[in-house]
């Protein structure tokens, strides 16, 4: 009776689980909208899940069997038990471990990482970012407009010329949008680009590729982003139709560019000798402190063509919005909360019996109520702290992803994170060693062992 084993799982059990997978996955694929971007979160999740059972799998039983451990052991019995439940349940505890990681780090994703992120895309706009736009100057009238602004103390705006201008081949061989896949990169193709000339690099922009051109070279420069998108290489030989005319130029360097500057950038830039003989109006950006918006009262007198673009209340409209998706994003981390507390509870509840058991046969063998806690402690907290580490890896890991290639920001690593996960899942595991002990202690061994036959 004591050497029983609980056999294989039933057909009824597995038909349940079955049901509740394709339940659970049904649920993400409806809620995604979108058949494809559902299965990557429902193989996401499963991957996440089989390597958080493996890694816990493996460090339980790496832990239990280390010369570490046995020198503890030899000086604790609680502590020799404790290890000893580690490997003896580690298919079981790695499952729990599993579990709860996976639930600590959609938790840890929505608190540390989701305030990490929003400071970061916070910070991502400097303070004396640009907040308004001059669009439609023409090229007699910017010696006009640059005297105009630096009456008004905004002598730090530049005027940057732009030229529109589409692409009509690369390389010598014609492009159009049906030559691309991605939605994307069709949009890009079949518009204008703004094109733009300079002689020197612009101050807020990089060069991550490349060299920049030499003056009055058959070269140009282009965003790295836009060059990626579009397939286009170092050396490649782009051609620009503007109005009648085109031109010709090959990529000498790419650029990485600040979008969130809010300060003019253009996709591609050019020597001055190859674009100013083509018609072109003028765009700058500049900021207008609070308060002082008045300042420019008379710009439509003065530059009737001129359209003057104000910002401010569309960074304001899209603060709001984050701030709105913080607060919903709130709620929804107290259901999570909610939902990683019943998985624990029902991770305790489906081996509470196999522990009353064997804490029965410990009691029954000469132990102490002192001991079998103590084992169950020892037991739990090596689970948690696992947990919380693998928790904190994740939620690190996706925070990452997320900030690099879906928002583009850097997103430096929060120390916060890496104390907050392990002490999360050490106190959840020290709530659930708690009540374990508590149900395991209150039964009879007799009792407990007359119904195990």
């Amino acid at each position: 009776m004591i050497r029983r084993e609980g056999g294989a799982p039933r057909g009824g059990t597995l038909a349940i689980y079955a049901a509740g997978l394709a339940a659970l996955s049904g649920l993400l694929v409806w809620q995604a909208g979108d058949l494809t971007l559902g299965l990557y979160v429902i193989g996401g999740f499963g991957v996440a899940v089989l390597v958080f059972a493996a890694v816990a799998f493996g460090a339980l039983r790496a832990v239990s069997a280390s010369a570490v451990a046995r020198r503890l052991g030899a000086r604790s019995t609680a502590l020799r038990y404790g290890l000893a439940n580690l490997r003896r349940h580690a298919r079981g505890n790695a499952v729990q471990v599993a579990s709860l990681a996976l639930g600590l780090t959609a938790m840890l994703l929505l608190t540390f990482t989701r305030n990490d992120l929003v400071d970061a895309w916070r910070r991502s706009a400097p303070p004396d970012a640009p907040n308004r736009f001059l669009i439609g100057v023409q090229p007699d009238q910017v010696a006009a407009v640059r005297g105009f602004l630096a009456e008004r103390g905004m002598a730090q705006a530049e005027l940057h010329p732009m030229v529109r201008g589409r692409l009509a081949a690369v390389n010598g061989k014609p492009v159009s949008e049906a030559d691309y896949a991605e939605e994307r990169a069709k949009r890009l193709v079949e518009r204008e680009f703004n094109l733009s000339y300079a002689e020197a690099l612009p101050g807020h922009n990089r060069i991550a590729a490349g060299r920049w051109f030499a003056p009055g070279a058959q070269e140009m420069s282009v965003e790295a982003g836009i060059a990626e998108r579009l397939g286009w290489k170092l050396g490649d030989e782009l051609t620009f139709t503007v109005g009648a005319e085109r031109f010709s130029a090959r990529i000498s360097s790419l650029r990485s560019l600040r979008w969130d500057s809010m300060k003019i950038n253009f996709f591609v830039i050019v020597p001055p000798a190859l674009l100013e003989g083509f018609p072109a109006s003028f765009v700058s950006a500049f900021r207008v402190a609070p308060g002082s918006e008045g300042v420019l009262d008379d710009r439509t007198r003065r530059f009737p063509n001129v359209t003057l673009v104000d910002v401010s209340a569309a960074l304001r409209q899209a603060q709001g919005v984050i701030d709105q998706v913080i607060n919903a994003v709130q709620l929804v981390f107290l259901f999570a909360l909610g939902a990683g507390l019943l998985v624990l509870y029902s991770a305790h509840v489906a081996t509470e019996d196999e522990r009353r058991r064997e804490a029965a046969v410990m009691r029954v063998y000469g132990a102490s109520r002192r001991h079998v806690t103590g084992s169950q402690r020892v037991e739990f907290l090596a689970m948690g702290l696992l947990s919380g580490l693998l928790a904190t890896l994740g939620a690190a890991a996706i925070g990452q992803v997320l900030a690099r290639r879906v928002f583009e920001l850097d997103l430096p690593p929060s120390p916060e994170l890496w104390i907050a996960g392990p002490l999360a899942g050490v106190l959840l595991l020290s709530l659930n060693a708690w009540l374990s002990a508590r149900k395991v202690l209150s039964a009879s061994p007799a009792l407990t062992l007359r119904d195990s036959v």
